[in-house]
C-alpha cells in the first residue's frame, strides 16, 4: 500500500514536498516512481528513484526543479518541488515496481496509491 501526502495550494515560484509511505519495505527491492494528472491530460511521468537508491530520472518538464528521496528507515520517498509553475497543477501519484539495482523504469508500475492534488496558482 502506499499512502501519498503533502499536496496543497502553493503560489507559483513556491515549494512544496510530497511524502510516499509505503507499508513494506521498499529499499532493495522496489523503484519508487511519481507520475502526475493535470486536468484534461494523460497521465505522465515526473521522476523515479532506484531501488537501490542510487539512480534517479527526470522528465524534462521538471529537471532542475524537482527532487526525489527515500528513507529508508521510514520506508518513505519523497518528492521535493521547488520553483513551482502553474502547468505543474496536477493530482500526483506515486507507484512502485519491484525491480532490484540501479534501474529507473519509466513504465510498467503495479502499485499505485490514491493520488494528491497539487495546485499552482499564477
Amino acid at each position: 500500500q502506499l499512502v501519498e501526502s503533502g499536496g496543497g495550494l502553493v503560489q507559483a515560484g513556491g515549494s512544496l514536498r510530497l511524502s510516499c509511505a509505503a507499508s513494506v519495505r521498499v529499499s532493495g527491492r522496489y523503484a519508487v516512481a511519481w507520475f502526475r494528472r493535470a486536468p484534461g491530460k494523460e497521465r505522465e511521468f515526473v521522476i523515479v528513484i532506484s531501488s537501490s537508491g542510487r539512480s534517479t530520472s527526470y522528465a524534462d518538464s521538471v529537471k532542475g526543479r524537482f527532487t526525489i528521496s527515500r528513507d529508508n528507515a521510514k520506508n518513505t520517498v519523497y518528492l521535493q518541488m521547488n520553483s513551482l509553475k502553474p502547468e505543474d497543477t496536477a493530482v500526483y501519484y506515486c507507484a512502485a515496481r519491484s525491480y532490484p539495482g540501479d534501474y529507473v523504469p519509466r513504465i510498467g508500475y503495479g502499485y499505485w496509491g490514491q493520488g494528491t492534488l497539487v495546485t499552482v496558482s499564477s
